[in-house]
């Protein structure tokens, strides 16, 4: 399928489940604030301090789950079945290892990190509550992680999408519950969350040991390859440290908005998970990029990684453009529909504002950063992951607020972002070249063999 049919069937068949995956979990990421926002201003905020520590979470996850998915892609493009089946236990028993790992630092650390992300005295206690069980749970979070990207990888990416739906539909039904039928606030918004990804996990493992999927999760598999780790860090050491450095990045910029209130901490909360949708859905489109990409060119089949860029470019720049409209217009709606006090309202409709301008630059950006990453250039993924989210919004963050004051705070992931396009539209640039060169090499390799030989 990967690399004889047709280039869009092939795309929408891989990317139309991991976007509903991904859209679903990023509604219930949202109907979870929504609900945390009945609870008042400060449990919104608290859920906006931890978030950054889900998000690093997520990003330990996803480091053996993208690593791992662009090595399998391009050992099945090579033919090498058992290398992946290697490659398959190996991710998913490292990740539980740091998954304990992480809860016991995170455990130890809690308050000092909470404060450093932006907790002020009252929204302290609901952050505290909060945390202690989303950091429990962190076993199953980066389980799924990786479960789910080594799916996709294989070309199974039904069976992802109904994981993460599922969890994702029981997470919403379990928040009215435990919040308020058995009044447990802010916990029970956490132990809803925890509840759904163990389900999740649930059900990706039981395809796994139902011996139904293509690759197979076995012990007796595990080996302890420098070589299968090196191919794994290679490119999933670019994905924690993009994540890493996001979850760092908002964890400063709560910190620069607690200077002007709970408030401003709130409406910084509520327009990155309002923004959170439209990431996810791009996210989700890439998973269904990257394995594609990954295989033909583990195959070397280079037309049709060109054609498969060229298709995925196009169909998320229209998508950001739509999106980017619907949210310029709608801001005032979306920011109300989670507060109802002018000052939430306001700041959370300029932030809005100011990301819709540069929405419509996501989806080149995120596509050529998963290119590099199914490519295996790990410099290359590194350079880009880490631009947005780190070489660029770091020094924003601390240099937009001091000469625009809260302004400065909500400008400074729109003009990292737009810093950010400009490297990513120099290094496609230089790796369309490579393929061109690819490609007509092949071409004429081909007309050799076809050619007469002279006598």
């Amino acid at each position: 399928m990967l690399g004889k049919d047709k280039i869009s069937r092939v795309l929408i068949k891989l990317a139309i489940p991991a976007i509903i995956g991904m859209l679903v979990s990023a509604i219930y990421n949202v109907v979870d604030t929504l609900f945390v926002s009945s609870l008042g201003t400060e449990a919104l905020g608290a859920v906006t301090v931890v978030f950054p520590f889900f998000m690093l979470v997520s990003a330990i996850g996803m480091m053996f789950g993208s690593g791992s998915a662009s090595y399998i892609s391009r050992l099945l493009g090579q033919k090498n079945t058992k290398r992946a089946n290697q490659t398959v236990i190996v991710t998913l028993v490292s990740s539980i290892a740091c998954s304990i790992i992480f809860t016991c630092l995170g455990l130890v650390f809690l308050e000092p990190v909470l404060a450093m992300f932006g907790a002020s005295k009252t929204i302290m206690p609901f952050a505290r509550d909060y945390a202690v069980i989303i950091i429990c749970g962190s076993i199953f979070t980066m389980s799924n992680m990786a479960l789910n990207n080594m799916l996709r990888a294989e070309g199974s990416a039904k069976i992802s999408m109904i994981g993460m739906v599922s969890g994702a539909v029981l997470n919403i039904a379990l928040d009215p519950i435990l919040i308020f039928m058995f009044n447990m606030g802010v916990r029970g918004a956490a132990l809803a969350t925890v509840i759904s990804q163990a389900v999740t996990t649930v059900i990706l493992l039981y395809y796994y040991l139902s011996k139904k999927s293509y690759l197979k999760l076995s012990l007796g598999n595990f080996t302890f390859s420098r070589e299968i780790y090196s191919e794994i860090f290679k490119i999933g050491i670019p994905t924690l440290l993009r994540q890493g450095l996001a979850s760092l990045s908002m964890g400063m910029m709560n910190s620069a908005a607690v200077v002007y209130g709970d408030a401003a901490v709130a409406a910084v909360g509520v327009t990155n998970r309002v923004i959170m949708v439209a990431f996810y859905v791009l996210f989700g489109f890439s998973q269904g990029f990257q394995p594609l990409a990954g295989y033909n060119f583990g195959a070397k089949k280079y037309d049709r990684v060109q054609k498969t860029v060229k298709i995925a470019v196009q169909w998320s720049t229209i998508y950001c453009l739509i999106i980017s409209g619907l949210i310029f217009i709608a801001a005032p709606a979306i920011v109300s529909a989670f507060s109802n006090k002018p000052e939430v309202i306001n700041t959370g409709v300029k932030m809005l504002r100011y990301y819709s301008v540069v929405l419509p630059t996501f989806g080149f950006t995120i596509m050529y950063n998963t290119l590099f990453m199914a490519f295996g250039r790990a410099k290359s993924a590194l350079i880009l992951s880490t631009a947005r989210q780190g070489i660029f919004l770091i020094p924003a963050i601390i240099i937009l607020p001091k000469i625009f004051n809260l302004e400065g705070v909500l400008m400074s992931q729109p003009v990292a972002a737009a810093l950010s396009f400009c490297l990513t539209a120099y290094m496609a640039s230089r790796i369309q070249k490579e393929l061109k060169e690819l490609v007509n090499s092949q071409n004429n390799e081909k007309q050799l063999q076809l050619s007469p030989v002279n006598a």
